[in-house]
C-alpha cells in the first residue's frame, strides 16, 4: 500500500508539467519616442541572441516546462546608451502562477518593468535585477 501511495504522489506531481503545455514568453517595447530596445534573452539550453525591438513592437517565445520544474529564462535589456538590465523572464519556481500559459513583460516610458499577472488580472511593477 505504502508504494502505491508513493506512485501516485509522484504521478500527481508530475502532472502539474503534463498539464501546463507550452508557456508563451512577450517581452514589449512601451518606450516610446521611437526607442529601440536591445534585448538578448536565454537558458541554459537556448539562446535567443540579441536582437533590436522597435518602439511598440515585442519579441516572444514559447517552451514547455521541463519535468523537474527547474525552467529558467532570463533577459538583459538595454536602450538609449543606458546601461544594461537584468530580469528573469520566466521561472517556474517563481512564475508559475503568475504566468500559466503566458508571461506578458513591458518596459514603459519611464523605463520599469512590468509583468501581467494572470492570476489577478493586473500588471505588477518589478525591479530589475541590475
Amino acid at each position: 500500500m505504502r508504494n502505491i501511495t508513493i506512485l501516485l504522489l509522484l504521478l500527481f506531481g508530475l502532472s502539474r508539467f503534463i498539464v501546463s503545455g507550452k508557456v508563451r514568453v512577450r517581452v514589449v517595447n512601451k518606450l516610446g519616442s521611437g526607442m529601440i530596445m536591445n534585448i538578448h534573452c536565454q537558458s541554459h539550453d537556448n539562446d535567443l541572441g540579441y536582437l533590436a525591438v522597435p518602439d511598440g513592437l515585442e519579441m516572444e517565445w514559447k517552451f514547455s516546462v521541463n519535468i523537474w520544474g527547474t525552467t529558467l529564462f532570463y533577459c538583459d535589456v538595454q536602450w538609449d546608451n543606458s546601461n544594461w538590465h537584468h530580469f528573469v523572464a520566466y521561472s517556474y519556481e517563481w512564475y508559475s502562477n503568475r504566468c500559466q500559459t503566458e508571461c506578458s513583460w513591458l518596459i514603459s516610458k519611464d523605463g520599469q518593468l512590468f509583468v501581467y499577472n494572470q492570476e489577478f488580472g493586473n500588471w505588477d511593477l518589478m525591479p530589475f535585477q541590475d
